[in-house]
């Protein structure tokens, strides 16, 4: 059973960073992808990035230049620094994994950006 723990969010200023971590139970080589989506109040998930197992990553554009994703595949870490915080980046942060046709997410931390 894949479990992915989601940490790091909290209350932040504009401007500020915070770095988000995903940790995944077992090797998260055998993902073919892994990224971070995010839900604010009464809207849609929404995909923030993604980075699969070559190395390809992809931004959403409101986050592009702001955000970085990175894998630390030794420590089966995922992580997200965000960087240049707006009030619009409020939300709940999920990480996700992708094998195959099969999709796991974490159970989110929310991240506040006070203006």
């Amino acid at each position: 059973q894949v479990q992915l723990v989601e940490s790091g969010g909290g209350l932040v200023q504009a401007g500020g960073s915070l770095r988000l971590s995903c940790a995944a139970s077992g090797s998260i080589f055998s993902f073919d992808l892994m990224g971070w989506y995010r839900q604010a109040p009464e809207e849609q998930r929404e995909l923030v990035a993604f980075r699969t197992s070559n190395g390809i990553t992809h931004y959403a554009e409101a986050v592009k230049g702001r955000f970085t994703i990175s894998r630390d595949n030794a420590k089966n870490m995922v992580y997200l620094e965000m960087s240049s915080l707006k009030p619009e980046d409020t939300a709940i942060y999920y990480c996700n994994a992708v094998r195959g046709r099969n999709k796991y997410w974490g159970q989110g931390t929310q991240v506040t950006v006070s203006s």
